[in-house]
């Protein structure tokens, strides 16, 4: 089945119709979820653990294939893609994960040239062949997110906040126009937190990466988002304006018990 434009909406990014996920063991991760986000946004998504945020990013990359519903990226509907053309929509989209998603015993280099693969050809991919133009703009990624000199260094020599920013050099090496990071911080110490989530800000605000981030501190979402939607049981419950997440919206969202000022709920969603 070849994959079909979107229907609306020349802007957009990503188009997500009525998608739901229900997993083996009967668990309705999502249910009826239905988003636009325009390019150039940054899009933070909220909820509880086991809301379905991570189960939405991953439906969007097809990491996860949904149960009903319809992705597209870029006016392409990926949902239906298959072969070269799912190939050719993910080389646009890069991975920002919790757990860093490094190859531990590749060295820093060797990771931040992976971005690359999506658009080499198979032999060269197959190989891991690179050019010498491509592992000059390796270097250059990585000075630009503070790790010149750690090239040769394996991968999990690094502190977390380090491999992180591996990840998101990797992410401009790929030049990808699209980034879904997944609770990109929340293996990190506090005081780190700010110093990845700027990295990930000037992806968008410099580079024009449109971002989708799921995080689980209130505080990073008023302060890097553009716009929030929040899913509650798998189903999207809140969109808006990053201000207008108030105090009434969040005990709706978190319970009635939980404090605005705390720190959300993280953790596998």
């Amino acid at each position: 089945m070849s994959a079909t434009p979107a229907p609306s909406g020349a802007r957009e990014a990503v188009r997500v119709e009525g998608l739901s996920k229900v997993f083996p063991d009967g668990v309705r991760a999502l249910d009826g979820v239905s988003l636009a986000v325009e390019e150039g946004e940054f899009l933070a998504v909220l909820g509880l653990s086991g809301s379905g945020k991570s189960t939405l990013l991953r439906c969007i990359n097809r990491l996860i294939d949904p149960t009903e519903g319809r992705v597209w990226i870029f006016g392409r509907e990926i949902t239906a893609a298959q072969g070269r053309e799912l190939r050719a929509i993910r080389a646009a989209i890069g991975m920002i994960f919790q757990q860093f998603n490094l190859v531990r015993r590749h060295s820093v280099l060797q990771n931040v040239l992976s971005g690359a693969l999506g658009r080499s050809g198979l032999l060269s991919s197959l190989l891991l062949h690179f050019s010498d133009e491509e592992r000059r703009r390796a270097r250059a990624c990585l000075e630009r997110v503070g790790l010149e000199g750690r090239e040769e260094s394996r991968a999990d020599a690094l502190s977390g906040g380090q491999q992180q920013r591996v990840a998101v050099a990797r992410a401009l090496m790929q030049q990808a126009r699209l980034v879904l990071a997944d609770e990109p911080v929340a293996s990190l110490d506090p005081a780190l937190r700010h110093s990845v989530m700027r990295h990930i800000e000037a992806l968008n605000r410099e580079e024009g990466m449109t971002v989708l981030c799921s995080l689980h501190d209130l505080d990073l979402v008023q302060r890097y988002a553009t716009r929030v939607v929040a899913l509650k049981e798998g189903q999207l419950v809140f969109e808006g304006r990053p201000e207008a997440f108030d105090g009434d919206t969040f005990r709706r969202i978190y319970g009635h018990d939980a404090e605005p000022a705390a720190a959300l709920a993280g953790g596998r969603a």
